[in-house]
């Protein structure tokens, strides 16, 4: 058995409160809706299909110029990219990464003015999608690059010299990463310990950052990094760009991980490092606002990929399923297959219609769109998971061997248990699952929290929380009866998606419409009952993220089919697929909003109390702990590094 750590807290890392630590998160946090937004009004039980329906569409110009991008970028994959190669050296070889560069794959995202490609969002996500499909790798490092790395945040945040002087590199030859992380911090920024101590006309940097995605072949970084108060200085955690082979900067370890092999991720240590501050984005103390924003439509390239990953597991689950018969016939011809086939095809094309429709929305910048792309990334991730699985399952014993085994035996060299393995870090990247359901339940109950949440706030004063009370008896008066009766009631509602030969459409978005108010009547009731324990029912918060997920998808999957209908392209299939994912969705939503009620959160709550006390610590007897010694989190006190630079450069 390993013996327990008595490593201490690291060195220098700040001391905060539960309460201190949401003030952090929550002065982060973008506070005006100055735009629609499709997901908040559906949270509040208002089903605005006028937002998004028609469905908005992409100027020709730009159709015209993304597509002949893609028609290279395939080229490239089908000649230039070996993902088996990939798997099995755990590394992008240079020339694949030069060959990126050649295209213009590194400024997809960036203007031609700075000689990117200027791609809109819709053909960036394509374009990922595609790239991806030939190695998750691949994917993962234009994305770290273009979505979240120092282009985003230079893009709406940075001054006209920044621009002038990183974008060209960046469209063309640097690869940039995003480091936040640290060993003891990951979504409670206020913990954050890396340090830029402003000396002069710079600032010096010192601290450790983990997973930094594209750290290890870096040019540039984007720092994340705490400056102290002091005279002239606002201080606060602040955005800065570095040059990655600053002196004082080692990267310490390449990290590996159960997928994606050829992730080029690491452990960097600054020491001492010298920042101009003409580098810092922004003003300081609105690195995490940065961060953040850059993530509302950055977020939106992860499920993009979840949707390549879908379309490939369905291509192989039909070439297969008609191949391999059991009992007299296809195993595709077996309800207990056929179902899982069904799932995968309609939950492919209602996450691309998900990904498109809040990709469309983002380029043309008349919505607000954070709730859309946060869901977007939660819905993705979670459903993309499950395809995966779900084809490995419908391969069987050959689903759960490497493709290298099969070729070695003569069988198509099949990586579906790569596609699992890669697929995993989706519900953790970018967010976890479960910081996301956080993250989207703050916003869906912004309105409430507008106009009652000093009723809730323990630091208010009575006349505060009377005032308070006055204007939510106010609001709710207007709000609460518009929650009773709507357009999903009327069976005549949303015609426009009911036409001969077709499935009818228009049930499925008068059942959202009727969701949209119920799911709003639950948020109102449990803030009722809960008040300011609310935030800490992270199980119902969940579950009402969830519902608002589904809705979101059912409406997106009946838009976009409306749209293929009215182009004539696949019309008819489109609305097959659309069908058969509402219907299962809907099954899905009337199990969530079961749960809201009825479920196991209080004794769930019981049994971790004993775990933690040690209460069951007899059931953990009968086997050997494999894990070894050591802290559970590595020591990041700042100094020098003890470690070789294992940094490696693109030749």
């Amino acid at each position: 058995m390993s013996a327990p750590s008595t490593a201490s807290a690291p060195q220098g890392q700040p001391k905060v409160s539960e309460r201190e630590a949401r003030q952090v998160a929550e002065e982060a946090r973008e506070q005006g809706w100055r735009k629609p937004s499709f997901a908040k009004e559906m949270f509040l039980g208002r089903f605005r299909l006028d937002l998004i329906h028609p469905h908005p569409m992409p100027a020709q110009e730009d159709v015209r110029r993304g597509e002949a991008f893609l028609a290279k970028l395939r080229t490239f994959c089908e000649e230039k990219v070996d993902g088996a190669l990939i798997e099995r050296e755990a590394k992008i070889p240079d020339e694949v990464i030069n060959g990126l560069k050649e295209l213009g794959a590194l400024g997809m995202k960036i203007d031609t003015k700075y000689g990117g490609l200027g791609l809109t969002q819709v053909y960036y996500n394509k374009a990922l999608a595609l790239v991806g499909s030939a190695n998750p790798a691949i994917g993962a490092l234009l994305s770290a690059h273009q979505s979240i790395g120092v282009p985003q945040p230079l893009k709406q945040f940075g001054s006209q010299e920044q621009k002038d002087a990183f974008l060209p590199r960046l469209a063309r030859t640097d690869i940039s990463a995003f480091l936040l992380t640290e060993p003891d911090v990951g979504s409670d920024p206020a913990r954050l310990a890396t340090s830029a101590v402003p000396d002069g006309d710079d600032y010096v940097l010192d601290g450790v950052k983990l997973w930094t995605t594209n750290g290890v072949v870096a040019d540039l970084l984007v720092v994340m990094a705490r400056v102290p108060k002091s005279e002239g200085h606002k201080g606060g955690i602040s955005a800065f760009i570095v040059e990655a082979d600053s002196p004082g900067i080692t990267v310490e370890h390449r990290n590996a991980f159960m997928g994606l092999r050829g992730l080029e991720n690491g452990v960097t240590r600054f020491h001492q490092v010298r920042v101009p501050a003409a580098n810092r984005i922004g003003p300081e103390g609105a690195g995490l606002k940065i961060a953040l924003t850059t993530l509302n439509t950055g977020r939106l390239s992860l499920p993009a990929m979840c949707v390549g990953s879908g379309k490939w597991c369905l291509k192989i689950a039909r070439e297969w399923s008609a191949e391999r018969e059991q009992w007299g016939r296809p195993v595709a011809k077996h309800e207990a297959v056929g179902e899982k086939i069904s799932f995968i095809a309609a939950t492919t094309f209602a996450l691309e219609a998900v990904v498109d429709l809040s990709s469309q929305m983002a380029d043309e910048n008349r919505n607000d769109i954070r709730i859309e792309a946060a869901l977007a990334k939660l819905y993705g991730s979670e459903m993309g998971w499950r395809m995966a699985d779900e084809l490995v399952q419908i391969r069987g014993g050959r689903g759960f061997e490497t493709a290298d085994s099969l070729a070695a035996r003569g069988e198509r060299p099949v990586p579906a248990e790569q596609m699992l393995r890669d697929m995993r870090i989706n519900r953790i990247f970018e967010g976890s699952t479960e910081i996301m359901h956080l993250l989207i339940a703050r916003e869906a109950v912004d309105a409430h929290l507008a106009v009652a949440g000093d009723i809730i706030d323990p630091d208010k004063s009575l006349s505060d929380k009377a005032k308070a009370g006055a204007q939510a008896g106010k609001f709710y008066a207007r709000w609460l009866p518009k929650l009773v009766a709507g357009p999903g009631q009327l069976p005549n509602s949303y015609g426009e998606f009911h036409h001969a030969g077709h499935p009818d459409l228009a049930a499925h978005l008068r059942y959202v419409e009727r969701g949209s108010r119920k799911l709003a009547r639950s948020t109102f009731y449990a803030m009722s009952r809960w008040q300011g324990r609310m935030e800490t029912k992270q199980g119902f918060l969940g579950r009402i993220v969830d519902i608002g997920a589904e809705l979101f998808a059912m409406s997106a999957a009946c838009v976009r089919a409306e749209l293929l209908r009215t182009s004539g392209d696949h019309g008819r299939e489109a609305y097959q697929l659309a069908d058969a994912f509402c219907r299962q969705s809907r099954i899905r939503v009337e199990e969530l909003f079961g749960r809201l009620w009825s479920n196991t959160d209080d004794i769930d709550h019981k049994v971790v109390d004993g775990v933690l006390s040690g209460t069951y610590t007899w059931l953990e007897e009968g086997v050997v702990d494999a894990s070894g010694e050591g802290p559970w989190i590595a020591d990041a006190t700042p100094g020098p590094s003890k470690r070789e630079n294992v940094h490696r450069p693109i030749k």
